[in-house]
């Protein structure tokens, strides 16, 4: 069937519907709330309902369904009522298996019949809290079903133009109108005492409900937090258990920390300027992965491409920058680049050195660390002899992480380079698959592409920078492919041939 078929089909329902609507507020809006017609209809009911208590159940649940679903007047009658037939339990069963069907209808007629031409022609501005209604949208259907004061069939036709499933609108509802449906089924199951309807909410009840709604929201907020400190507590409680009886007597510093990278240092350093007795101890150089292999290294070679590509474009215009002729720029030294990345790091590295953090008053071992409890560590010196064990009331591990090279097949150990061996090499390659669109892989494949390598970017995820927004991924890709990088994402490398053909599957 066409479009326009579906679109008439649509239309024609949606006016049959309204009409019935129209029809039945006609009819019933006057007195539906009255509380002598209710009473009457229970008396009325009350024998057919003990002759025959299965075929009135499906009766009553047949007559909510049409009324929750058209939202037609009555619904707070029929509520009543279930409570004054059938008893607390049974009604309670009843309204809430009708009422939640009722929703349940209603949402799904309104997203067939318009949710997806108002999500359409409203997509610009549904977008930035679509996400939101994906994530947390449970909670605010919760919130919206326990307070009574939003308009029950009102609920259903907003929340059935956002992207939430079918059945979490289902299982939500259900549960968020129970407390209201506990109250009223109440209520009408003491029908005889029951004055008026404005009875039924005190201001204490309202506060209850409203609470009640609130809830999950600020819980969802909160628990993490809670959580967290929880397990943090419970494993300072295992470690007091394992632990109890070897913690030392006397401490001979107040601070350990294992690992001179960026945290190991500004954690010394912090400690040091409270008059903390620090010991610092470093296996490999001072400065860890940030000054020797990471941060510093990247972002000076970053520097140096961009210079080279600057200079590249004034060759092609036949003149070097300030008018100076270029030389060759096509296939710049490597071994000449790299160097100045190095003269870079020792430029800042006398900021993280053995003499700078012993002047802060920090000491300053270069050995192998080897936790052996909460306060105890055992150390043996890199240059070889024998260890040492050292006590402290507090332990910092700050040793970083190392590239993890995959088992790919064909991929001879050692072939591959990471960026710890990345710095060695001094010649630039003629082609180069950086595996993992990361930072640190888009930063270095941006990088030779510009030195005059031909890059190859390979990201397992759907696109680069998974961690980041979809629109800095999507910048940053659209400027590594104008630099002609060639960039694949959803795709896996397969083996490698020869040392020099790689397979890609995405």
């Amino acid at each position: 069937m066409s479009e326009r078929g579906q679109a008439l089909i649509r239309l024609s329902v949606a006016g049959a519907l309204v009409a019935l609507a129209g029809l039945g507020w006609w009819l019933f809006g006057e007195s539906a709330f009255d509380l002598s017609t209710l009473r009457d209809v229970r008396d009325t009911m009350a024998h057919r309902v003990r002759q025959t208590p299965e075929l009135a159940a499906l009766a009553f649940i047949a007559a909510y369904l049409l009324v929750a679903a058209l939202a037609l007047p009555g619904a707070l009658v029929l509520t009543l009522l279930g409570g004054a037939l059938f008893g607390i339990g049974p009604g309670v069963l009843l309204v809430a298996l009708a009422s939640s069907l009722g929703a349940l209808l209603s949402f799904s007629v309104v997203r067939w019949i318009a949710g997806r031409l108002l999500r359409d022609r409203l997509a610009a501005r549904l977008t930035p809290i679509a996400s939101g209604i994906e994530r947390d949208g449970a909670y605010y259907l919760f919130t919206l079903r326990v307070v009574p004061i939003f308009p029950f069939f009102l609920v259903n036709v907003l929340v059935a133009l956002t992207p939430i499933r079918t059945w979490t609108f289902y299982w939500v509802s259900l549960i968020g109108m129970l407390p209201a449906t506990l109250v009223y089924v109440n209520a009408g199951h003491q029908l005889a005492s029951l004055d008026s309807m404005s009875g039924l909410l005190t201001p204490g009840l309202m506060g209850a409900l409203a609470l009640l709604g609130v809830f999950p929201l600020v819980a969802r907020r909160l628990l993490p937090g809670i959580a967290q400190r929880i397990g943090w507590l419970m494993g300072a409680v295992r470690a007091n258990r394992r632990w109890r009886g070897q913690r030392p007597h006397r401490f001979d510093r107040d601070l350990i920390v294992i690992g001179a990278g960026a945290a190991g240092l500004v954690a010394a350093n912090i400690a040091a300027s409270l008059r903390a007795k620090v010991t610092l101890i470093e296996r490999e150089a001072m400065g860890g992965d940030c000054l020797n292999t990471g941060c510093v290294p990247s972002k000076a070679l970053i520097r140096l491409a961009n210079r080279v590509r600057e200079e590249r474009r004034f060759a092609e215009q036949g003149t070097g920058i300030a008018g100076v002729p270029s030389g060759n720029t096509t296939r710049p030294d490597l071994a000449v680049i790299l160097d100045r990345v190095r003269a870079t790091i020792d430029r800042i590295a006398p900021h993280d050195s053995v003499e700078r953090y012993r002047d802060l008053g920090v000491e300053c071992i270069r050995a192998d660390a080897r936790v052996l409890s909460p306060w105890t560590v055992d150390v043996t010196p890199a240059e070889g002899g024998r260890s040492e064990r050292l006590h402290a009331r507090h332990l910092i591990i700050a040793t970083g992480a190392e590239p993890v090279v995959p088992d790919i097949a064909g991929l001879a150990p050692g072939r591959a380079l990471t960026t710890q061996t990345l710095w060695a090499i001094r010649e630039l390659p003629n082609r180069l698959l950086v595996l993992g669109g990361g930072p640190v892989g888009c930063e270095l494949a941006q990088a030779f592409q510009r030195l005059g390598s031909a890059v190859t970017l390979v990201e397992r995820a759907e696109r680069l920078l998974p961690r980041e927004e979809p629109e800095a991924s999507a910048e940053v890709s659209r400027s590594l492919e104008a630099d002609g990088v060639r960039v694949f994402t959803g795709a896996t490398l397969q083996s490698v041939q020869d040392g020099s053909r790689a397979h890609v599957v995405g």
